[in-house]
Protein backbone atom coordinates (compact mmCIF):
# COMPACT_ATOMS: atom_id res chain seq x y z
CA UNK A 1 0.00 0.00 0.00
CA UNK A 2 2.70 2.15 0.96
CA UNK A 3 4.47 2.31 -1.77
CA UNK A 4 2.02 2.66 -4.37
CA UNK A 5 0.54 5.75 -2.13
CA UNK A 6 4.05 7.31 -1.71
CA UNK A 7 3.77 6.87 -5.67
CA UNK A 8 0.80 8.55 -6.15
CA UNK A 9 1.90 11.37 -4.50
CA UNK A 10 5.18 11.75 -5.50
CA UNK A 11 3.47 11.66 -9.35
CA UNK A 12 0.84 14.46 -8.70
CA UNK A 13 3.84 16.72 -6.65
CA UNK A 14 6.14 16.30 -10.01
CA UNK A 15 3.34 17.65 -12.05
CA UNK A 16 2.82 20.56 -9.74
CA UNK A 17 6.83 21.13 -10.21
CA UNK A 18 6.87 21.21 -13.78
CA UNK A 19 3.89 23.11 -14.25
CA UNK A 20 5.70 25.77 -12.12
CA UNK A 21 9.11 25.65 -13.86
CA UNK A 22 6.70 25.99 -17.04
CA UNK A 23 3.89 28.61 -15.87
CA UNK A 24 5.68 30.28 -12.63
CA UNK A 25 2.36 29.88 -10.86
CA UNK A 26 1.44 26.95 -8.72
CA UNK A 27 -1.15 25.01 -9.44
CA UNK A 28 -2.38 23.02 -6.23
CA UNK A 29 -5.60 21.76 -8.60
CA UNK A 30 -3.07 19.43 -9.85
CA UNK A 31 -2.99 17.09 -6.95
CA UNK A 32 -6.67 15.62 -7.95
CA UNK A 33 -6.13 16.06 -11.15
CA UNK A 34 -5.47 13.34 -14.00
CA UNK A 35 -3.45 13.54 -17.12
CA UNK A 36 -0.09 15.32 -17.35
CA UNK A 37 3.44 14.34 -16.50
CA UNK A 38 3.87 12.01 -14.89
CA UNK A 39 1.28 9.48 -15.13
CA UNK A 40 0.37 9.01 -11.19
CA UNK A 41 -1.62 6.09 -12.50
CA UNK A 42 0.77 4.21 -14.09
CA UNK A 43 3.13 5.50 -11.02
CA UNK A 44 0.46 3.84 -8.64
CA UNK A 45 0.12 0.34 -10.13
CA UNK A 46 3.76 -0.34 -11.39
CA UNK A 47 4.66 0.29 -7.29
CA UNK A 48 2.16 -2.00 -6.70
CA UNK A 49 3.34 -4.37 -8.49
CA UNK A 50 7.13 -4.06 -7.49
CA UNK A 51 5.42 -3.93 -4.08
CA UNK A 52 3.48 -7.24 -4.32
CA UNK A 53 6.23 -9.24 -6.31
CA UNK A 54 8.24 -8.63 -3.87
CA UNK A 55 6.18 -9.32 -0.48
CA UNK A 56 3.88 -12.29 -2.29
CA UNK A 57 6.89 -13.43 -5.12
CA UNK A 58 6.42 -13.14 -8.48
CA UNK A 59 5.22 -15.92 -9.05
CA UNK A 60 2.05 -15.73 -6.85
CA UNK A 61 -1.11 -15.63 -8.07
CA UNK A 62 -1.49 -11.58 -6.26
CA UNK A 63 1.64 -10.92 -8.40
CA UNK A 64 -0.11 -11.87 -11.57
CA UNK A 65 -3.29 -10.03 -10.58
CA UNK A 66 -1.47 -6.85 -10.19
CA UNK A 67 0.70 -7.23 -13.20
CA UNK A 68 -2.49 -7.56 -14.91
CA UNK A 69 -4.02 -4.93 -13.61
CA UNK A 70 -1.34 -2.27 -14.28
CA UNK A 71 -1.21 -2.88 -17.99
CA UNK A 72 -5.02 -2.66 -18.08
CA UNK A 73 -4.48 0.67 -16.26
CA UNK A 74 -1.64 1.92 -18.56
CA UNK A 75 -3.30 0.98 -22.00
CA UNK A 76 -6.29 2.65 -20.76
CA UNK A 77 -4.59 6.08 -20.17
CA UNK A 78 -2.52 5.69 -23.09
CA UNK A 79 -5.70 4.92 -25.22
CA UNK A 80 -9.08 5.73 -24.27
CA UNK A 81 -8.26 8.22 -22.00
CA UNK A 82 -6.22 10.04 -24.19
CA UNK A 83 -8.26 10.14 -27.08
CA UNK A 84 -11.01 10.89 -24.98
CA UNK A 85 -9.13 14.31 -24.14
CA UNK A 86 -8.08 14.79 -27.71
CA UNK A 87 -11.75 15.12 -28.36
CA UNK A 88 -12.67 17.39 -25.93
CA UNK A 89 -9.81 19.92 -27.46
CA UNK A 90 -11.92 19.92 -30.42
CA UNK A 91 -15.06 20.04 -28.99
CA UNK A 92 -14.23 22.78 -26.91
CA UNK A 93 -12.73 24.83 -29.89
CA UNK A 94 -15.63 23.99 -31.89
CA UNK A 95 -17.89 25.33 -29.24
CA UNK A 96 -16.16 28.58 -28.70
CA UNK A 97 -16.32 29.50 -31.96
CA UNK A 98 -20.27 28.63 -32.41
CA UNK A 99 -20.52 31.05 -29.45
CA UNK A 100 -18.27 33.29 -30.91
CA UNK A 101 -20.43 33.69 -34.16
CA UNK A 102 -23.44 33.72 -32.11
CA UNK A 103 -25.21 30.81 -32.36
CA UNK A 104 -26.65 30.79 -28.61
CA UNK A 105 -28.06 26.75 -28.75
CA UNK A 106 -24.25 25.78 -29.17
CA UNK A 107 -23.43 25.74 -25.36
CA UNK A 108 -20.82 24.53 -23.82
CA UNK A 109 -21.87 21.12 -21.46
CA UNK A 110 -22.73 22.36 -18.32
CA UNK A 111 -21.33 26.27 -18.51
CA UNK A 112 -18.39 24.83 -18.73
CA UNK A 113 -15.43 23.53 -21.52
CA UNK A 114 -14.65 19.52 -21.27
CA UNK A 115 -11.62 18.33 -19.55
CA UNK A 116 -8.94 18.41 -22.27
CA UNK A 117 -5.95 16.89 -19.65
CA UNK A 118 -7.54 13.32 -18.79
CA UNK A 119 -5.30 10.44 -20.33
CA UNK A 120 -1.21 10.59 -20.94
CA UNK A 121 1.04 10.54 -23.77
CA UNK A 122 3.26 7.42 -23.73
CA UNK A 123 6.47 9.19 -22.49
CA UNK A 124 3.93 10.76 -19.53
CA UNK A 125 3.20 6.54 -18.91
CA UNK A 126 6.47 5.41 -19.22
CA UNK A 127 8.07 7.93 -16.80
CA UNK A 128 5.44 7.19 -14.26
CA UNK A 129 5.65 3.23 -14.47
CA UNK A 130 9.49 4.21 -13.85
CA UNK A 131 8.66 6.16 -10.89
CA UNK A 132 6.78 3.44 -9.44
CA UNK A 133 9.14 0.70 -10.00
CA UNK A 134 11.90 2.87 -8.42
CA UNK A 135 9.57 3.72 -5.61
CA UNK A 136 8.41 -0.01 -5.55
CA UNK A 137 12.50 -0.69 -5.09
CA UNK A 138 13.65 1.21 -2.69
CA UNK A 139 10.82 1.66 -0.01
CA UNK A 140 11.17 -0.77 2.96
CA UNK A 141 8.51 -3.79 2.93
CA UNK A 142 6.48 -2.89 6.49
Amino acid sequence: FWPALTSYLLAQIAKIVLRFIETKYIDLKLMTSTGGMPSSHSATVCAMVVATGRYCGVSSPTFAIAAVLSIIVMYDAMGVRYETGEQAKVLNRLFTEWMDQGIEQFQFPHGKKLKEMVGHTPIEVLTGAALGIVLGFVMPMV
